[in-house]
């Protein structure tokens, strides 16, 4: 007998558009649009919420296949949350009314954007999504995109050109600007899209930028669930298991959270009804997820598949890795925490383990490891520089940055590793200067700064990364270093 899928109880011919968002991909649909479904479904006594739809857009080639994808299942789809305990309640996602790719769809992005309707733009385009430099923190003004976007007349090809030219348009027409909502695993995440948006509109009309500057809100917000990337497995375990056949459903755990700035231009859901924590400052919670979960993520992912493991929850079954987890998140994360209004810390870090060890959500360590030069630098460096600052030691960290160099000098040295990095042409640079240089792999200032001149911390990089390559069993390694 096949499990039920709760349907869509809301008519959604009635559900209007008041939210574009940038970047449809598995956490979006398991997250930001799973809490407006939630809103929908209390119709009821939610009626405004009807205001809230969601029109996704896509710009990359890859948000073809997703566009595709939702378009052949009129942009519904199936969440399954998978608890620990092995219950898998499914439901049917239906909060997405229209979905655009902006490469064929343009002219009907921009008329979105400009619409009065539409009172907030969001955002999950990635860590590295916002042309930022992380040593300087300024907007790379000379990427390529960004310069064909800023030529006259060009067509706007990148979220920022799009972004701008719907601000624009609705300036021109006397229409009041919208928010613009980072979703982002990125520290102050709502004031780096503002610098990026503004730093964007400042190459073409410096006028313009200072209007966005002044007038466009932009709050920061902490948001959390792990949500593994869809596989064909996955595919045919929901058509098998709920009788229901989706071409890209979405798998996730249980767990969900998401802490919000109240700091909306021109109204915004009830947000708060379908369980968003709304405050006045995200900065502790944002912090406490990126420096133990996020950090923590990238500490599992490296020593997890230099250790054989495929999946999170078998690395962090794995007592020595789940040792050099929650020692990481005590001793060097935790001490450059602010408190965290309502939160036991350490029952969070408890929750953060046992929520990796899930076996049912089966996530990548793959997946945890992609993009290590966008993740390392913003979730795990900002703790290293707040402990040096204060002459504190952070050897775990530093063997946290010694797994990942020896985890890509053993790809680029020809072993079966996974391996996606956006910027895998620095990452290999970074592996060269490291045969010759023993910090060399540290001397990439765009993710590091000036930590390769730290004899402090380069030490304690070098010991870590001396124990990887001194054995062929990275287990016993990491034991090493923990002293177990």
């Amino acid at each position: 007998m096949s499990a039920f899928v709760s349907p869509v109880p809301y008519d959604r011919s009635q559900v209007g558009v008041g939210i574009v968002h940038f970047g449809v991909g598995n956490f979006h649909r398991s997250h930001q649009a799973m809490y407006l479904d939630r809103l929908l479904r209390a119709w009821n006594t939610q009626e405004a919420a009807r205001e809230w739809g969601i029109c996704g857009v896509g710009i990359l080639p890859s948000d073809r296949q997703m566009r595709d994808a939702l378009r052949s299942q009129d942009l519904q789809y199936t969440l399954v949350e998978r608890h620990p305990n092995g219950a898998a309640p499914a439901l049917q996602i239906g909060s997405m009314v229209e979905y655009l790719y902006a490469p064929d769809e343009l002219d009907a992005v921009l008329a979105r954007l400009a619409n009065p309707k539409t009172r907030i733009v969001s955002l999950t385009i990635t860590e590295g999504g916002y042309n930022i430099n992380d040593s300087t923190g300024e907007f790379d003004c000379a990427n390529a995109a960004v310069v064909a976007d800023a030529l006259p007349a060009a067509k706007p090809a990148t979220v920022f050109g799009i972004i701008v030219a719907g601000l624009r348009l609705r300036r021109e027409r006397g229409t009041d600007p919208f928010t613009v909502m980072s979703c982002d695993n990125i520290e102050g995440n709502g004031h780096v899209a503002r610098s990026s948006i503004s730093a964007f509109a400042r190459l073409t009309d410096p006028t313009f930028s200072d209007w966005i500057l002044r007038e466009v809100r932009f709050p920061n917000s902490m948001v959390d669930r792990i949500t593994p990337a869809t596989s064909d497995v996955d595919r045919a375990w929901v058509a098998e298991s709920y009788a229901t056949e989706d071409a890209w459903p979405v798998i996730s755990e249980s767990y969900s959270q998401w802490v919000l700035e109240d700091n909306f231009g021109l109204g915004r859901p009830t947000l708060d009804e379908a369980g968003v924590q709304l405050v006045d400052d995200v900065r502790p919670y944002e912090l406490m997820k990126l420096r133990l979960l996020n950090a923590s993520h990238q500490a599992l992912a490296y020593a997890g598949i230099l250790c054989g493991y495929e999946y999170a929850h078998q690395g962090a079954s794995d007592s020595i890795i789940s040792a050099l987890l929650r020692a990481y998140m005590d001793r060097e994360a935790t001490p450059t925490l602010e408190p965290v209004p309502g939160t036991d810390l350490d029952a969070y870090k408890d929750a953060v383990i046992a929520r990796f060890g899930n076996p049912y959500v089966r996530d990548t360590l793959a997946r945890l490891a992609t993009d290590a030069s966008d993740r390392i630098p913003k979730f795990l460096v900002p703790v290293i520089r707040a402990r040096r600052a204060t002459g504190a030691a952070t050897p775990l960290s530093a063997a946290v940055v010694a797994s990942w160099a020896w985890y890509a000098e053993r790809y680029f040295a020809g072993d079966p590793l996974p391996f996606r990095d956006r910027q895998e042409q620095a990452v290999r640079a970074a592996v060269t200067r490291a045969a010759t240089d023993p910090v060399g792999f540290l001397h990439n200032r765009d993710w590091f700064g000036d930590l390769a001149n730290d004899k402090g911390f380069t030490a304690d990089y070098l010991e870590a990364l001396d124990a990887f390559r001194s054995t062929d069993d990275p287990r016993r390694a990491v034991a090493n270093l923990l002293q177990l």
